[in-house]
């Protein structure tokens, strides 16, 4: 299985780091990318990956964090992704307005950049929304064509979904949709099987039967399970798929 999209590099994982990365191997997990939240974090992400090679990393700044971020960070973030093979995408990016950690278009502005960085260096983007719907698909239908782009954890509308299959998103599921209350099958059922990702978003969003704990890569043998319980499939094939997608999204050997 292949965890597109966890945070490895989160200051929850320092007491054993190690153990989670066997944890995950010993459960079949045997890829992953570690996502980039801001400068030192990609920095660090792409450390981490270049001790392992199960591990690739992004690099990027979360929408979070552009408020306390520099300018001059934006050329940070693209000399890391242009020199160093472990970094494999740009991101995360994108938008949230549910917590308004940063200005508006501040934000918009952050992820519009990123996009240049991503056509620039023919990189995929991962992409973070939330709350923020139309001004996320005012920004996908005039971003570069040519990126290759993630929604990442997606929870959205249908109408984002579709305009999100429309300008060639890949679409990414992690545990919200083994919750009790999630409400998103018919999305999850949306997804052409080509376009389809399995990630975790750890440490955050442990799935149940995990959910309250410390979400892990090992974890993702849940989501895949449950992608299959809602499309109707094995969890064998679902794992097969989100595989070669994660690999041809992420431009890596299979």
């Amino acid at each position: 299985m292949f965890d597109s999209h966890c945070h490895l590099t989160d200051g929850r994982f320092d007491k054993d780091r190690a153990a989670v990365l066997d944890t995950a191997r010993d459960a079949g997990v045997t890829r992953m990318v570690t996502i980039g939240s801001n400068l030192a974090d990609s920095r660090a992400a792409a450390g981490l990956a270049k001790e392992h090679p199960e591990i690739w990393a992004t690099s990027g700044v979360h929408p979070h964090e552009v408020s306390d971020a520099k300018d001059s960070d934006l050329g940070a973030v693209r000399e890391l992704a242009a020199t160093r093979a472990e970094v494999v995408a740009i991101g995360e990016t994108g938008l949230d307005y549910f917590y308004d950690h940063s200005p508006r278009e501040l934000q918009s502005r952050w992820f519009e950049a990123h996009f240049e960085i991503a056509a620039d260096l023919d990189l995929p983007i991962v992409i973070h929304t939330r709350a923020a719907e139309d001004d996320t698909i005012a920004i996908l239908r005039n971003a570069p064509g040519s990126v290759r782009k993630v929604l990442h954890c997606f929870t959205g509308s249908m109408k984002l979904l579709e305009v999100g299959l429309e300008e060639g998103c890949y679409v990414s599921f992690a545990g919200i949709i083994t919750f009790s209350k999630f409400e998103g099958q018919d999305a999850v059922r949306a997804v052409p099987e080509a376009r389809l990702l399995a990630e975790t978003d750890a440490p955050y969003l442990a799935p149940v039967p995990r959910r309250g704990k410390r979400n892990e890569p090992a974890f993702v043998t849940h989501v895949v399970t449950a992608l299959a319980d809602i499309r109707g499939g094995r969890a064998e094939a679902v794992a097969e798929t989100t595989m070669e997608n994660a690999n041809r999204f992420y431009a890596l050997p299979s």
